[in-house]
């Protein structure tokens, strides 16, 4: 059988160019060399971030592939488990930031909170030192590990998508992809590697000058009960995420951190929380550059991270059930690249961490140019 489009990796990336060419009417196979999904797609927060993302092309397919996400999870049986955002600004600097970010079009939707308000949305929240804080409606939250095979089985079941499993791709040249299972033949190819940059397309995807970026991750259950209607970030996270620190605002608050926090900035930590549904929470993360990272995790980046969540959630004891790195693909000066090494075969890469928050909207993009 021949396929109008073949996509390699079942991450979220190649499951969003799946959707969006099967919606299309197209035959659709997914190749995937492992079993199911277990790359970053799998080892991130769920949550699909709209606030916060850089201003541009990012922001706004970030608000598109939440729309879609908000479309698709219930037909996929996907759970949305939160929604929302609070960032928290414990710092006049932090909350000058917001300010500036709420004059923006992409504050269109949010509001800043007393510290009264933000209490009342979060009553777990540390509330001593508690400025104000943003929240945005925008956001929702699924969990990974569950909602990537539950949206690979919705594309086969409602959309006739054919996955092959266990199976590399050695070699292609369109229309015709080798894989270890034999050739498939597809007449458009779409090839979503993550942070895979050697086994296909090396030479192109070297071009771009990709590396790596390296994360800790934790689970923790508090001994009682709490609850997060939303996700929760910090004055670390304004001073990261380029919809707030590239504001010209941010350059103090960055100072201030970098004087104050120094070991949580200088090891990339910002912190995001949110809650699954046994109510234990995902707690994260911390950022590490470079072509290859070692597989290890250091114990004091842990530290760093949870010294910022007792900063901003009063949780009590607690915990910590799980740990576990993850890898993305990364670039000093892009946040995705799109590669076309011929007329009908495209390389689609995001170098930002955003994957979850941007797919669908990166999948229509390169669907529609390839098939008008």
């Amino acid at each position: 059988m021949t396929y109008d489009i073949a996509v390699v990796g079942a991450g979220i990336l190649g499951l969003a160019h799946a959707l969006a060419a099967a919606r299309r009417g197209k035959r659709v196979v997914v190749i995937e060399r492992d079993a199911f999904a277990v790359g970053a797609s799998i080892r991130n927060f769920g949550f699909v971030t709209v606030t916060g993302q850089e201003a541009g092309d990012c922001w706004q397919l970030a608000r598109r592939s939440r729309d879609v996400w908000a479309e698709i999870a219930p037909k996929a049986g996907i759970e949305v488990l939160q929604r929302g955002l609070v960032v928290t600004a414990r710092r006049p600097e932090a909350e000058a930031v917001i300010d500036a970010f709420l004059a923006t079009a992409m504050g269109e939707g949010c509001r800043k909170l007393s510290p009264a308000e933000a209490l009342d949305m979060v009553p777990a929240l540390v509330h001593g030192q508690l400025r104000a804080a943003l929240h945005s409606p925008h956001e929702l939250r699924v969990e990974s590990r569950d909602a990537l095979p539950r949206l690979a089985r919705y594309l086969e079941t409602a959309h006739g998508v054919a996955f092959r499993w266990s199976t590399r791709a050695t070699a292609i040249a369109t229309p015709r992809i080798e894989t270890t299972s034999g050739t498939i033949m597809a007449e458009t190819i779409v090839v979503c590697p993550g942070d895979d940059y050697q086994s296909l397309f090396a030479d192109r995807i070297a071009a771009y000058r990709p590396t790596r970026c390296k994360l800790q991750m934790l689970r923790v259950r508090p001994e009682r009960a709490i609850r997060l209607p939303t996700a929760v970030m910090s004055d670390l996270g304004l001073a990261r995420y380029l919809g707030y620190a590239a504001l010209p605002e941010a350059g103090a608050l960055k100072a201030l951190l970098d004087a104050e926090q120094g070991e949580q900035r200088r090891h990339g930590v910002h912190l995001i929380v949110v809650q699954s549904a046994d109510g234990s929470l995902v707690v994260g993360d911390s950022h590490e550059y470079g072509e290859t990272l070692a597989p290890f995790g250091e114990t004091a980046v842990d530290a760093l991270i949870l010294d910022e969540l007792a900063a901003v959630l009063d949780l009590g004891a607690m915990d910590i059930v799980e740990r576990w790195i993850g890898y993305y693909a990364s670039a000093a000066d892009r946040w995705r690249f799109t590669d076309a090494p011929d007329a009908r075969t495209r390389v689609v890469v995001v170098t930002a961490g955003c994957g979850a928050s941007t797919a669908f909207g990166i999948g229509e993009e390169t669907i529609a140019a390839l098939f008008g």
